[in-house]
């Protein structure tokens, strides 16, 4: 039992870190490079100011299931696995689709190069890989758990 506990702890730690993600483009977005842009149509600046309210909610969310939602069930944690996935899938999508709509990953001069890779790539390649392993650990808690409940 005190296995099953530790693997939950692992993945509730795992979570929150990629739980960040939520807040992250908060802090960089709302600035003159997106959200204060004048270049920017006002309305698509209404759209992204939007978004960044629902990630602001959405990262309080997940916090609030993984670590304080009562009763403490597994269940929760796998909705913030949901959760997440469907904001980090959001970005592999944008990305993915990018030269069909003109978009562009990197602004020079604003967004910076880790190891070769444009910064929300690489973060979003972490976070995502991040994900995955607290997906499994769940997976392998929850099966641990249910074979533990039948004997």
């Amino acid at each position: 039992m005190s296995e099953l506990r530790g693997a939950v702890r692992t993945v509730q730690v795992l979570l929150t870190i990629t739980s960040f993600e939520f807040f992250g483009p908060i802090l960089r977005d709302y600035s003159p490079s997106h959200a204060f842009n004048p270049t920017w149509v006002g309305h698509a600046r209404v759209h992204l100011v939007w978004l960044l309210g629902f990630m602001f909610f959405s990262g309080l969310a997940n916090l609030y299931l993984i670590w304080f939602r009562r009763p403490h069930e597994v269940r929760n944690l796998w909705l913030s696995v949901m959760w997440q996935g469907c904001n980090l899938g959001g970005f592999w999508v944008a990305y993915a689709l990018a030269p069909f709509y003109q978009g562009q990953i990197t602004v020079p001069g604003i967004h910076t190069h880790i190891l070769g890779y444009d910064e929300n790539v690489f973060v979003f390649s972490v976070l995502t890989v991040v994900l995955i392993a607290a997906q499994l650990l769940l997976r392998i808690a929850t099966v641990s758990r249910d074979s533990d409940a039948t004997h």
